[in-house]
């Protein structure tokens, strides 16, 4: 029996409804099911992107265990392959250069790098996703006094004076091909001495303001720089590489819903946008959380 081509259309229709309901059923059972544990470093942009990432999840669903302040990629990266954390925000060139033990394979394209990164992380059972406009290099600041009374302007400058200052950074700094090593190799750098601090922490910062230390490693991104009136020295021969933010999962919890979902965060996400929120956390002392959401909701990746 001939059906009405009416009919044959409503039939369709019909069937598309369902095939749409169904499958927007189905993804939201997936999220339900699915539990994250995303991690962050022990520094509040690590944590603001931690945040995000997470929040962003789940507002569609997913179910998030939050796992903050770990401490230094020596502690966050081991625990990323043991599976105690699924997710977390790394900064591409640096984290290339940390697994595969300083071979240089890091550029200055972020596609590139984040490409040979997949390749490294695959054995780990760990995948780089696409890396964010956001760059947080890191950076070297001394207080205008220093920089006017030795004219520096620019790392080079720095050379002729280092072995009579004190660098502030992290431990790791001493065996980091983007700090004190290559400090050393591109530019002849070598300081008195290294004190620790936390990355671009309040306590560094407070360092190179009371002369404790006269160099502080901070971040390109930091929003202190220009109220504390400190001086970021030109990177001239170019030893940082393309440390733009990238999202770091799990390959066995990766899905297509969860890719898209991180991508679009990824996408959105500035460094102007970036400098603005660790501001809010290192300046004007908001909890990163709360910093987090603020920009989750501003760019429409809350729950409606």
């Amino acid at each position: 029996m001939r059906i009405p081509r009416i009919a044959v259309v409503a039939v369709a229709v019909l069937a598309l409804v369902a095939g749409a309901c169904g499958k927007s059923k189905s993804s939201s059972s997936a999220a339900a099911r699915t539990t994250i544990t995303v991690g962050s470093a022990n520094f509040s942009e690590s944590t603001i992107m931690a945040e995000v990432y997470a929040g962003a999840l789940e507002a569609k669903g997913y179910k998030i265990v939050r796992k903050y302040n770990l401490g230094a990629r020596e502690v966050y990266f081991p625990a990323a392959k043991a599976g105690q954390i699924n997710l977390f925000a790394d900064y591409a060139a640096t984290l290339l250069e940390f697994v595969d033990n300083n071979a240089g394979k890091a550029t200055s394209d972020a596609a590139v790098t984040v490409s040979r990164l997949k390749t490294e992380l695959a054995p780990d059972g760990l995948t780089a996703l696409t890396a964010s406009p956001a760059l947080d290099a890191n950076a070297f600041a001394v207080t205008k006094a220093l920089a006017d009374k030795d004219h520096l302007t620019k790392l080079s400058d720095l050379a002729p004076y280092a072995s009579q200052l004190k660098l502030g950074a992290p431990a790791e700094c001493a065996t980091r091909q983007y700090c004190a090593l290559g400090l050393k190799s591109v530019y002849g750098i070598n300081f008195k001495e290294l004190l620790p601090f936390t990355f671009d922490s309040p306590e560094v910062k407070t360092a190179l303001k009371n002369g404790n230390v006269d160099v502080a490693e901070l971040g390109t991104t930091d929003g202190t720089v220009t109220q504390d009136g400190f001086v970021i020295l030109q990177d001239d021969k170019h030893l940082q590489l393309a440390d733009n933010l990238t999202p770091i999962i799990s390959t066995k919890l990766l899905t297509s819903d969860i890719q898209s979902i991180l991508d679009k965060v990824s996408a959105a996400m500035t460094t102007t946008d970036l400098a603005g929120l660790d501001k809010r956390a290192d300046v004007d002392k908001e909890d990163p959380t709360t910093v987090a959401h603020s920009w989750l909701t501003s760019h429409g990746f809350t729950k409606t």
